[in-house]
């Protein structure tokens, strides 16, 4: 079985700021993503967090340089208006980095990121580099920068964090592909009974099906997306033996080599007897995400920590 390929690396275990890191249940309720995106003609690392707390929203961005980052926090409360508009100058060594943000008519799902509604917008040399939500003219207006040419962009998301939580089912959305369509997530375990399984389906098609679940608690197999391979490892020990208050991981990666192995060449798509723990997984780094593209854009790595609620 494929050890466990984390996207975070030198980089991304150290998103600065509390709420951000570690997977437990005091910082279950985050999504941090990581952007390969340029700066003043240099790429760079910008890692985005957003936090849900019971005293508000929180957001941090950080961007990283060869040598040094600089770090943006945002704590919102609900009676503190002003902080959910405003703009930031940082400096990471000797490149000038600008936040703009206006979340003041964000709209919230049940996850901690905005859905509509807002604009968060990273910006050098009067050149935004990074752009997310849905109100562009204002961020470009606000930054006083001029609209990229249409399909040009110099930024790409290679990985993605997030919490999820459920008794047997865990839902998110993905986009694979820079150029590609969102997809529908839909993971079932069943973990009592005789016979535990776990069922993947994306867009509601079976894609993985995993039976004797005591014995495959940990794997890995390649599924079809978007008409590129994308290899999905699974890691649910501690559902099945650990039944403390920690969650199983599961993790889609694209742009990953696949190198021969004892188990691929006799056709075994499950390794059950690895050791590895998703603590572990941690170990690789944003590079192999960026390494590995799929007709466009950087490899994509989308890591789901998934918690059984009550």
């Amino acid at each position: 079985m494929r050890e466990f390929p984390s996207c975070f690396g030198e980089y991304g275990v150290q998103v600065a700021d509390s709420f951000a890191s570690g997977a437990n249940r005091g910082t279950q309720n985050v999504v941090t993503c990581f952007y390969k995106s340029k700066l003043a003609g240099v790429s760079r690392m910008i890692t985005v967090t957003w936090c849900k707390t019971l005293g508000g929203q929180g957001l941090s961005v950080n961007v990283h340089d060869t040598s040094s980052e600089c770090t943006f926090k945002l704590d919102m409360k609900p009676w503190l208006f002003w902080k959910k508009k405003g703009s930031k100058t940082l400096y990471a060594g000797e490149l000038k980095v600008e936040v703009f943000w206006d979340l003041s008519s964000a709209k919230y799902g049940s996850g901690p990121e905005p859905i509509e509604g807002f604009y968060l917008a990273i910006a050098s040399g009067c050149k935004i580099s990074l752009l997310l939500g849905d109100m562009a003219e204002e961020a470009y207006k606000r930054a006083l920068s001029s609209f990229p040419p249409v399909g040009c962009t110099d930024t790409s998301l290679i990985s993605r964090r997030e919490h999820v939580f459920g008794k047997t089912f865990y839902s998110t959305r993905a986009q694979f592909r820079d150029s590609g369509r969102s997809h529908d997530i839909l993971i079932e375990c069943q973990t009592v009974g005789k016979e535990p399984r776990l069922c993947v389906r994306v867009d509601k098609q079976l894609v993985v099906q995993v039976k004797r679940l005591m014995w495959k608690f940990r794997g890995n197999q390649t599924i079809m997306v978007d008409g590129c391979p994308v290899e999905l490892l699974w890691d649910v020990h501690n559902w099945l033996f650990n039944p403390s208050d920690n969650p199983a991981v599961f993790m889609f990666q694209t742009g990953l080599p696949s190198p021969p192995t004892r188990d691929n060449a006799l056709g075994n798509k499950h390794n059950i007897h690895s050791s590895t723990s998703y603590y572990q997984w941690h170990q690789h780094t944003v590079s192999s995400s960026s390494t590995g593209k799929c007709q466009d854009g950087y490899g994509f790595s989308l890591l789901l920590y998934a918690w059984k609620s009550e």
